[in-house]
């Protein structure tokens, strides 16, 4: 259906919903899971709306499972530092502005979490790589054909779409979704400890 007005814009939403991959999901809520456990870093970053996500699922990350808790997330969104992400654009070149903080921070087993509604967009490629190349654990939402970064994550959640509003729509969804059911298993596991820990 055309994307031409309100009704057909949200039944491209609706079809486009209902052809995501939840497997792939579930399986980036486990990781997030399991970096929580572990306690490492995860680093996310992305470009004009992708960046605003990345400080919004950061924000969801670090403070919507604290709930009073000592254990939190470990987690920084590349996209908050304005003087940093201007220095290295101004003095190096604009594709080097998240690999260049990734290197100062990103360890073996860390989490980068890369969002382009394309897929192609060169400064996350390259931070990507660069996790790569550090061994960590790369996770991407992307849309369109996944462009190169599909081939660089080791998880890539793809949106079914080439409208990049309907793509940077369900971007949010999937996050929402994501940080929903990690706060759920991090309070089931809270649930459990404190269980265990008054039986004795």
């Amino acid at each position: 259906m055309p994307t031409n007005d309100v009704n057909g814009y949200f039944a491209n939403v609706v079809d486009t919903i209902e052809n995501l991959p939840l497997a792939t999901i579930d399986l980036i809520v486990s990781a997030l899971v399991q970096a929580y456990e572990s306690r490492r870093m995860i680093y996310l970053f992305g470009n004009g709306g992708s960046a605003a996500l990345a400080s919004h699922f950061a924000c969801d990350l670090g403070k919507g499972t604290a709930n009073g808790l000592n254990k939190r997330f470990q987690v920084l969104a590349f996209t908050d530092n304005v003087p940093l992400i201007t220095a290295w654009a101004n003095d190096a070149r604009y594709e080097d502005i998240f690999a260049e903080q990734l290197i100062n921070f990103v360890r073996p087993n860390d989490i980068v979490f890369a969002i382009s509604g394309s897929g192609k967009s060169p400064n996350v490629l390259r931070a990507l790589n660069v996790a790569r190349e550090t061994g960590a654990f790369t996770i991407g939402l992307t849309g369109f054909e996944g462009g190169a970064m599909k081939n660089l994550c080791d998880l890539c959640l793809i949106v079914p779409s080439d409208n990049m509003q309907i793509i940077e729509d369900l971007h949010l969804s999937v996050t929402h979704a994501v940080f929903t059911a990690v706060r759920a298993a991090i309070n089931r596991q809270n649930s459990l400890a404190v269980g265990a820990a008054s039986s004795y």
